[in-house]
């Protein structure tokens, strides 16, 4: 037998984190498993579905483990909203040494998946894959500083036919206050609650799939956050400098008229009919970041203008926001716009700085999918879905705070976690070499 070796600060740390966890979860029962379903994910391995991670827990006794991360994950009632909770009373703190928070990330992600008995599967369109697929798709809030990002609430959109559907809903447990909502309503609910929580505030970032809803957009207005959204080019806007016309004068009878007004020689435009009407010297050459090999950099225009989205049923014009649009030297057309609400004497490289600060997203999501397991779950419900999710945050939360802490080296497999060896003939289900189907 070897000297057992002492635990070092990180690992220490480590300890006293999902213990933190532990507790947000409630009950001594789930202290435990809880701990090992963090642990499990966090350490080296392709799957991280229960069976795997049993095997590599406890390779003396995988049943009894694999009943225990099980239980914990599908069946337990505690709250994901309470543990992701404590996960970010923990990290934001790290995240906030290195830098203020610059901006709340709204995002989906989509999870491919057979069959459609599983919660929330549907044919719609899935980002992984880049078409209409097989899969279901969740809606995520991110923090973000400069150079770290953490998701604080991960959601299950459920398709409106999904919502309908009495007897699907009841075997996979969705709970009854869980009704259809639109993915731009599950977001916006999500930012409620972060304000409530008193997460400093950060320019709220999305992709055209939100930001073209107008309704999306003055909500976040009305709560005085400031956004830079994407939007397609479709998007109607009126020419610099113009607006809707007034209602007109008042006859003395009837109603006075509040409306706005077009004509068929005063109308909007769409945001892409404008950019192609730009002389050449509109656009500039912008870098906004350090790429593997090289500065990222393309052609930009930005102008002040006033969105036009059924205006004629308003009795006053939209405020006026930035266009932002990119045109990459050798395309045809503009690849990219978006709408936003900084200032008007914003100047044009903070405006594609911000537009472009989405990508630190997708390292999240590229690790939380690829290392720690985030769409291995194989279960079909509700709860089990949400609690996998959540736990797979909170072990990647960990190693955000580690990173936050002079420490670029903490990444899943390698914090020093003892890793027993599973059991020489264990195969997972979905293993080429198992006689088991997956």
């Amino acid at each position: 037998m070897g000297k057992e070796t002492a635990p070092g600060p990180q690992q220490r740390r480590f300890a006293a984190y999902i213990e933190g966890l532990a507790v947000a979860a409630g009950h001594a029962d789930r202290n435990v498993p809880l701990k090992n379903y963090c642990t499990g994910l966090l350490l080296p391995g392709e799957r991280k579905s229960v069976e795997p991670m049993a095997a590599r827990l406890a390779p003396d006794n995988v049943r009894r483990m694999h009943q225990s991360l099980h239980h914990v994950v599908a069946d337990a009632p505690w709250s994901d909203e309470a543990v992701l909770d404590r996960c970010l009373d923990f990290v934001l703190p790290a995240m906030l040494r290195q830098g203020p928070v610059v901006a709340w990330v709204v995002d989906d992600t989509g999870f491919p998946k057979k069959g459609y008995e599983s919660v929330g599967v549907a044919r719609q369109y899935c980002g992984q894959v880049g078409k209409q697929e097989n899969c279901r798709v969740a809606v995520s809030l991110s923090v973000t500083t400069e150079t770290a990002s953490m998701p604080v609430a991960f959601r299950l959109y459920l398709p409106e036919a999904w919502a309908k559907d009495r007897k699907g809903r009841k075997k996979t447990g969705v709970p009854d206050d869980a009704q259809f909502q639109t993915k731009p309503e599950i977001a916006l609910a999500q930012i409620r609650r972060a304000r409530e929580r008193g997460i400093p505030r950060g320019i709220v970032l999305t992709d055209a799939g939100y930001g073209t809803d107008t309704s999306f957009r003055t909500a976040l207005t009305k709560m005085a956050l400031t956004y830079v959204m994407g939007v397609q080019s479709t998007v109607s806007v009126w020419q610099p400098g113009q607006e809707p016309k007034p209602a007109p004068a008042y006859k003395g009878t009837g109603r006075p008229p509040r409306l706005l007004q077009r004509d068929h020689k005063h109308q909007p435009t769409s945001v892409k009919e404008l950019a192609m009407s730009l002389p050449a010297d509109a656009w500039k050459n912008v870098r906004w970041r350090q790429g593997v090999k090289k500065k990222l950099q393309s052609r930009f225009a930005a102008l002040r203008v006033r969105p036009a989205h059924r205006d004629y049923w308003r009795a006053e014009p939209h405020a006026e926001e930035w266009l932002l649009i990119e045109w990459p030297a050798g395309e045809t057309e503009p690849t990219k716009y978006w709408l936003s609400t900084l200032a008007a004497d914003t100047a044009l490289v903070e405006l594609v700085h911000l537009a472009k600060h989405r990508w630190i997203i997708e390292r999240d999501y590229e690790e939380l999918k690829q290392e720690l397991g985030l769409g291995h779950y194989e279960g079909r419900g509700w709860r089990g879905f949400h609690h996998h999710a959540t736990l797979c945050i909170a072990a990647y939360g960990f190693l955000v705070a580690e990173r936050n802490r002079f420490s670029p080296s903490a990444r899943m497999g390698n914090l020093g976690l003892p890793v027993p060896e599973p059991p020489p003939h264990f195969r997972p289900r979905g293993s080429p070499r198992s006689p088991r189907a997956a």
